[in-house]
Order: structure tokens, then C-alpha cells, then sequence
């Protein structure tokens, strides 16, 4: 159950969880698990029955070693949200909002405060494949909205929110690693402009942006970008692109030379290059307002920084 997912179900909706595997830890009250695969179409169909509306988060190949399979990225990101689509015109779901990234305008370019009318970073400009699927997938969500449900009584109406870096208590993709960065003292250096810009989500900002855009009953075809420009003066050592890039060229699985996971050219540019956007739309379509969040951990103990749950971060 992702962070997202996590979180979305705490709050005052009603959560089917539908995924491939049921989640290590224990899901939060009231949430009812599905186990299925977003690849195959009949098992997406029998789970979205009775559905209202769809959240629809799935995706793989963000980070790390998942990054190495193309293949499951393919399958997963676009034929996962082609059956997503698909599905949801048959069973007659009339809302489906789709979470996407910031990724599908970035490539490493300098961006301060863009809008939502910033172009589509061009396919081949992509510096992973899990980015260039993202911004496939969320092309056919758009696309998609205002087509005539199975049953004719309606349309479906589809959005995408794109989120900047996502963070809150319980993140596990990312401190956890910067964490265990720093306590095997690869935090040496500094890459990029020290003053570098970079937006960042708390998870709970996100969860009330996805409510906000269920709740307009037929949002338009449109996106909404989201995040709080927060500075990152310093960050880990930049050769551990090349071993990344290594780790892409050659036949020898990393873990036998590689104890860690090295930042992809994608998390280079993510903490390295000023890229940040304006919450304008998103506050005036979806009267989105972010709460700010401490940096200061909620329990702080002397093993704090062995306890990457305690995080919250900035706003």
C-alpha cells in the first residue's frame, strides 16, 4: 500500500484496494483489499463494480532496480491504464482521476513557477522510461475524458493531478535511502546549484487535492500541478549517476558489486536543477489550500535518524 494510498484511506473516503500483492503492513481500518493485476483487463473489470469514482495511482519503475525492466514498465503504466479506461466505460465508473508526476514536463530543465500549460517533455528527451510512460498514460486519460460510457447513461470524466516529490510519515522510497546514505558516508559532496529550487508535496496536501478533484463531479479535462518550492543545498555524491548508468550498460547484476541504489539520472535532476511550479489553478479550480507541515519529526528519540517513519518535512 503506497504512501499515497496509505494516506488517501485515512481520510473520509470509502478505499478498495486493488493490487497485485496485499500489502506488507497492516492497512489502515475500514479499507477493503482486492488482490488483482492491472494488466489483466477481466480481473480490473470484476474489481471496479459498484465503483463511483477511480484513483487511480498504480505504476512502476519509479526508483531504484524496478527502473531496469522496461518491459513491466510498459505493461504496467500504459496497458495498466489502458485497461483502467477501458474498464471504467464498461462498469459505468464516471470519474476517474488520474495520479500522475511533474516528470511528464521535466527532463532537467531549469522551470520556475510553470504552469499547467508547460508542454509535454518530447518522448525521446525522457532520461527514463518510466517518465516517458507517465506522460503516455497520462495523454490517454485526457484523452479520454468526455467518451460516452458502455451503458450510455453518462460520460466519463477524467483529470490528472501531477505531483512534485511526495513526503510525509511513512514514506519509504526515498528518506530511507538518503538516510542510509549519510550512515555509510557516501554523503560527500555537493552537485548542482547549491541553490537550487525543487517542489516538494506533503502526502496529506496530495490526499485533499484528489478529494478536491472527486468532488467536482465531472472535473474537466485538465491537470493540476502541486507542490511547495523547497531548497536542497546539498544532496549525494553526483558519480553515483554514473553507477546508475553502469548499471543500465552492463550484464553484471549491481548487488554483487553495489550495495546500494544508485540515484538515477531522473533523481539527479530532481534535487539538482530548480524546477518548481504555481499552485494558481489548482487553488482557484479545486480551492486546493496546502497546510504547512514541520520538519521537526513528531517524536523525536535519540535513534531518530534510524526511524525514517518519524519524518514529516517541510510544507
Amino acid at each position: 500500500l503506497s504512501l499515497l494510498g496509505s494516506a488517501l484511506a485515512k481520510s473520509k473516503v470509502d478505499v478498495i484496494l486493488f493490487d497485485i500483492s496485499k500489502p506488507s503492513q497492516e492497512m489502515p481500518k475500514g479499507v477493503k483489499f482486492v488482490q488483482g493485476d492491472i494488466c489483466v483487463i477481466r480481473e480490473v473489470e470484476e474489481a471496479l463494480q459498484g465503483m463511483s469514482c477511480v484513483f487511480h495511482m498504480a505504476s512502476y519503475g519509479m526508483s531504484g532496480r524496478d527502473q531496469l525492466n522496461p518491459r513491466r514498465i510498459q505493461e504496467v503504466n500504459i496497458k495498466g491504464t489502458d485497461n483502467i479506461i477501458e474498464s471504467c466505460r464498461k462498469v459505468g465508473i464516471s470519474i476517474l482521476i488520474y495520479t500522475s508526476t511533474y516528470n511528464v514536463v521535466f527532463g532537467g530543465q531549469v522551470i520556475e513557477n510553470g504552469d499547467e500549460s508547460w508542454p509535454y517533455l518530447p518522448l525521446h528527451l525522457h532520461p527514463d522510461h518510466y517518465s516517458r510512460t507517465k506522460a503516455l498514460a497520462e495523454m490517454k486519460v485526457l484523452e479520454a475524458n468526455g467518451t460516452v460510457l458502455r451503458d450510455g447513461q453518462g460520460i466519463l470524466r477524467t483529470c490528472a493531478i501531477r505531483p512534485a516529490g511526495i513526503y510525509g510519515p511513512g514514506e519509504q522510497r526515498h528518506l530511507p535511502r538518503i538516510v542510509n546514505y549519510i550512515e555509510q558516508g557516501w554523503f560527500r559532496c555537493v552537485y548542482g546549484d547549491p541553490s537550487s529550487l525543487v517542489d516538494f508535496v506533503h502526502v496529506d496536501n496530495l490526499v485533499q487535492a484528489h478529494i478536491l478533484a472527486a468532488e467536482l463531479w465531472g472535473p474537466p479535462k485538465t491537470t493540476w500541478l502541486l507542490g511547495t518550492p523547497t531548497l536542497l543545498s546539498t544532496s549525494l555524491c553526483h558519480w553515483c549517476t554514473l553507477l546508475h548508468l553502469l548499471q543500465n550498460w552492463s550484464t553484471l547484476p549491481s548487488g554483487a558489486c553495489i550495495t546500494f541504489s544508485p540515484s538515477s539520472r531522473t533523481e539527479v535532476y530532481k534535487t539538482g536543477v530548480t524546477h518548481f511550479f504555481s499552485l494558481a489553478k489548482a487553488r482557484r479550480e479545486l480551492d486546493y489550500e496546502p497546510q504547512p507541515y514541520s520538519l521537526e519529526p513528531p517524536n523525536p528519540t535519540s535513534d531518530w535518524p534510524h526511524q525514517p517513519h518519524l519524518f514529516s518535512a517541510s510544507h
